[in-house]
């Protein structure tokens, strides 16, 4: 192998390590924006119902059976934590099998 062909392959072999770290950062990226969409959807029916009811939900299946939340429960794992009826809830959104 002359020296051409070796900077040749070594500079194949670059691109396409970048192609896959950009693919995975995208990929990463796009999970994160759907997590953030389902803890937005969440904040958003808890305070409508504070808006309505005067107090925040105590839990999340009374957002699903009042307000309409509907999220793909087999993909998320979502923790409410509703201290008080006066306070907005501590939201956190994981995806499931994410790592």
């Amino acid at each position: 192998m002359n020296p051409k062909d070796i900077i040749k392959l070594l500079v194949t072999v670059l691109v396409l390590v970048l192609a896959v770290v950009l693919v995975n950062r995208i990929s990463n990226s796009q999970q994160s924006a759907e997590s953030e969409i389902v803890r937005q959807s969440i904040k958003d029916a808890a305070i409508n119902c504070y808006a309505v009811e005067g107090a925040y939900p105590d839990d999340l299946q009374y957002l699903r059976d009042n307000y309409m939340l509907a999220y793909n429960e087999d993909r998320y794992f979502v923790t409410y934590n509703s201290f008080s009826s006066n306070h907005i809830p501590d939201i956190y959104v994981t995806e499931r099998g994410a790592k």
